[in-house]
Order: C-alpha cells, then structure tokens, then sequence
C-alpha cells in the first residue's frame, strides 16, 4: 500500500473538494454568485490537462534520445489522458460561461486559443493514426508533439493576455487572486488543484499499463 498512497491520496482530495465545493460558503459576489464554485472543478481540469501535455513532451524528447519504444508509448498515453481532462476543462468552461456571461460559447480570446491548443494535440492522434510503420511514428510524432507544447503554451498563458478578454487575470481584467479568491475558498481550490493532478496521473499510468499489454500481445500474435 505504501507505492500506492499518491493514488490514496489523490482520491480523497478530490472526494474532499468536490463534497466541499458543493457546500462550503463562497464569497458573495456580482455576476458570478453560486457559479463561482466552478472554480473547484474548471481550473483543475487545465491544470491537469498541462501536467499530462508536460509529462508528454518529455517522454516525446526521451524517446528522441535512446530510441525506447516505452518512451514513445508513454508520451502517447499522457496525451491520451491529457485531452481528456482538456474536453472537461472545455465543457466546464462552458457551463460557467452559460451562467456568467450568458452563453456558452462568446468565443472569448481565451475560449478560442483553448479549443486551437486541445486542437493541436487531437492533430497529434491523427498525424500518430495516419502513419503504419512504427518506428518512423514515433520519431515524426515526439518530432511534433516537441513543438506543440510551446504552442500550446503561447495559446493559453501568452497570447490572451494581448488583448482584452472576459477571462480573469487576462486583457485587464483582474484575477481571482486579487478580489475573490478569499481564504475559505483556498482550502478548497489548492487541494482540488493537487488531486485532480493525481487522478490525472493515475489515468495516464493505467492506459500506459493498458497500451504495454496490447503492444506485447499484438507482437506475440
């Protein structure tokens, strides 16, 4: 059990900040009143989605390095887990958005560079599914997810931050920290913060597991 205390870990802090999330007090304020709990489930899920894109690259420039196939599995695996927590982060960005601004989609500066970055990794699959031999598969693919992370940095921390947008911390408009984000709500964020980043791991480590199972079996046949 001791190898496993992260995953423990993680469960319970999701547990913990989804339970409080729903009950616990949060500030009163204009435009965002309840909505603001969002916050407990929206901003984990980029959070999480970024670790796993990170985790990614790395194992994309391991690969590129000694040639390990695993690596190259590895990479695959957290893009695969990555994309997932990147479609919540999309849909609980649109609920919120439905609730504060008025619809779901206002095509925000930052609504649009988030969907052009989960974009850039579903490219990934498709370039990775569109080539047969595997060796050159991997190269191309580690070749290209090396570039898209910066790219999908740039879209997401750097360029909404150009121009005006309704998004907090972005275009002038102030960020949680600076008016909202009080001291009851930060018990509840940070944890939920580190334990989606667990859970996410987690995925990523039981699909790696999954695709090494596959991959033997498909060589042995």
């Amino acid at each position: 059990m001791y190898k496993s205390w992260w995953k423990i870990l993680g469960a319970v802090l999701v547990m913990y900040s989804t339970i409080a999330g729903f009950l616990a007090k949060t500030p009163e304020l204009p435009i965002l009143h309840e909505s603001i709990r969002n916050l407990y489930f929206h901003v984990p899920m980029w959070f999480s989605m970024i670790v796993l894109f990170s985790i990614s690259v790395v194992q994309s420039i391991k690969f590129l390095s000694n040639g390990d196939a695993k690596s190259d599995l590895k990479a695959v695996e957290s893009v695969n887990a990555g994309i997932i927590f990147g479609i919540l982060g999309i849909i609980t960005g649109a609920i919120w958005a439905r609730f504060t601004w008025g619809q779901a989609w206002s095509f925000d500066v930052k609504q649009n560079f988030a969907a052009i970055a989960l974009l850039l990794y579903f490219a990934y699959m498709i370039l990775r599914n569109a080539i047969d031999e595997d060796q050159k598969r991997a190269k191309i693919s580690a070749i290209y997810n090396i570039f898209a992370f910066p790219m999908m940095v740039v879209l997401l921390f750097v360029l909404p931050r150009l121009s005006d947008s309704l998004h907090p911390g972005n275009g002038g408009n102030p960020g949680f920290n600076s008016y909202d984000l009080d001291s009851r709500m930060r018990m509840i964020f940070y944890p939920a913060c580190i334990g989606w980043i667990l859970i996410g791991y987690w995925m990523y480590t039981l699909l790696f597991r999954v695709r090494v199972l596959e991959t033997n079996e498909k060589n042995i046949a």
